[in-house]
């Protein structure tokens, strides 16, 4: 059974995993707008976003899928930056974070 430093140190490294695969994936005129550290922020807000607005709970349609505003999250991640005074940022822009978190989970899961 995982202790939770183990279940915290897993966690640190998946986040990490995902990280790299959302830098990997931003297009180049992107890859210098955005630290680790915004990336790791966004992630988090991803999270925050997916847990309050009940996606989590949302029933499946008849072929398993969850329908999903990427539109949505960008902009929450986009007002959510500037309430946090993490800065500037376009829902355009934060729209590739949120399809590349989407594509590694989707990836994990095959």
């Amino acid at each position: 059974m995982a202790t939770f430093d183990d279940e915290l140190l897993q966690d640190a490294e998946d986040d990490r995993q995902t990280i790299e695969y959302i830098k990997q994936h931003l297009p180049q005129e992107l890859k210098d707008r955005f630290s680790d550290d915004d990336l790791y922020y966004f992630l988090d807000v991803i999270v925050e976003y997916y847990t309050e607005s009940g996606i989590l709970d949302a029933q499946p349609d008849k072929d398993g899928y969850i329908n999903i505003d990427i539109e949505a999250i960008a902009q929450h991640m986009a007002q959510q930056a500037r309430k946090d005074k993490v800065g500037e940022f376009s829902a355009d822009d934060l729209r590739w974070i949120v399809e590349a978190e989407m594509d590694y989970a989707d990836s994990l899961d095959e």
